[in-house]
């Protein structure tokens, strides 16, 4: 086949450095969303939706086929980083924490994902993120270290 196709959806999720609630303002935060969706945008993996919450970010997207998981978020992070860094002295000493989790989408389940994004505010008035970021992991069989999931 001479062309490269390719249709790998990746549902991404990391959080601020110890969690600290840095997004709590919904107006920076929606605009990191918007950042996050154009950085992604730039590295080839099309955004599909971003959301989340005070303490961390989901991001769904069609991964692209030019990049590794790693630089994609190694990049998603370090210009999402900076940009917040200019929005405030109270984002000067704002962090994400060094890890994340990616799970894989099939096409017949973007659309629960979406509303599952779509739907964290409501969410987290249940949950934490640590229970949820759990509850995930479980569900698709990754073993974890809580010494090491958290920082």
């Amino acid at each position: 086949m001479p062309q490269a196709l390719s249709a790998v959806y990746v549902h991404l999720v990391f959080s601020t450095k110890e969690r600290r609630p840095f997004l709590r303002d919904p107006e920076i935060r929606d605009q990191l969303h918007i950042q996050l969706g154009a950085i992604s945008k730039s590295l080839e993996c099309p955004p599909i939706l971003t959301g989340g919450v005070e303490d961390h970010v989901h991001l769904l997207a069609r991964f692209g086929r030019t990049i590794t998981q790693a630089n994609w978020v190694k990049e998603l992070k370090r210009i999402s980083n900076i940009w917040l860094h200019v929005q405030g002295w109270e984002y000067a000493d704002f962090e994400w924490q060094s890890g994340y989790a990616a799970f894989s989408v099939s096409q017949s389940s973007l659309e629960r994902v979406k509303h599952y994004i779509a739907q964290q505010e409501d969410h987290h008035r249940k949950i934490g993120f640590q229970d949820e970021l759990r509850a995930l992991l479980r569900k698709h069989e990754l073993e974890w270290d809580d010494n090491y999931l958290w920082e």
